[in-house]
């Protein structure tokens, strides 16, 4: 059974992820559409790779193929996200629970090549939104349903260290995937 992480991660927007190793600080949100569009790459390189992706490493934890199905529905609900902070003033982002939705759409039963499909989709619309970003969009604001407070810019880079860490999860040393 996979416990919900409640963590609030928007540390990350402060210092470096002792995890993955990601430093929001050190990048812009100009860069992460290039960014972003390479994680899907890789996504897709493991998805249709030929690896056992669906064996979880520990019960507790997501297999591959859980973590990119993940990864593809994060990519498109902040692409909504995006689209309500360039259009709406201060937009509320409706809560989303990412465990539920795991459960519900049964990513463990997914094909893995139609998730690479998706998540190549998914992530290259979300890069293109984010590339039409300009100027004093980059300072819009939403918050979430918790009240945490975020601007274009700091969302893009929340966003990015939410990829890098699901890649990190799977590529960790003793994931199934790990080499």
């Amino acid at each position: 059974m996979i416990t919900p992480d409640t963590k609030d991660w928007t540390w990350v927007l402060r210092r470096a992820c002792d995890e993955c190793g990601f430093d929001a600080a050190s990048i812009t949100g100009e860069q992460v559409p290039a960014m972003l569009r390479m994680n899907a790459a890789s996504w897709r390189e493991l998805l249709t790779g030929g690896a056992d992706l669906r064996t979880r490493p520990r019960p507790d934890r997501w297999s591959p193929l859980e973590y990119a199905c993940h990864v593809r529905d994060v990519c498109l609900l902040y692409d909504e996200r995006l689209v309500l902070m360039l259009t709406e003033d201060e937009p509320a982002y409706p809560n989303w629970d990412q465990d539920e939705t795991a459960v519900e759409d049964r990513y463990a039963e997914q094909d893995p090549h139609r998730v690479a499909d998706e998540l190549a989709a998914a992530a290259e619309a979300l890069a293109a939104r984010f590339e039409g970003v300009k100027g004093e969009q980059w300072q819009r604001t939403g918050l979430r349903s918790d009240g945490a407070h975020f601007t274009v810019d700091t969302f893009a880079r929340y966003f990015l260290h939410d990829l890098i860490h699901h890649w990190h999860d799977v590529t960790a040393a003793g994931s199934p995937s790990a080499g």
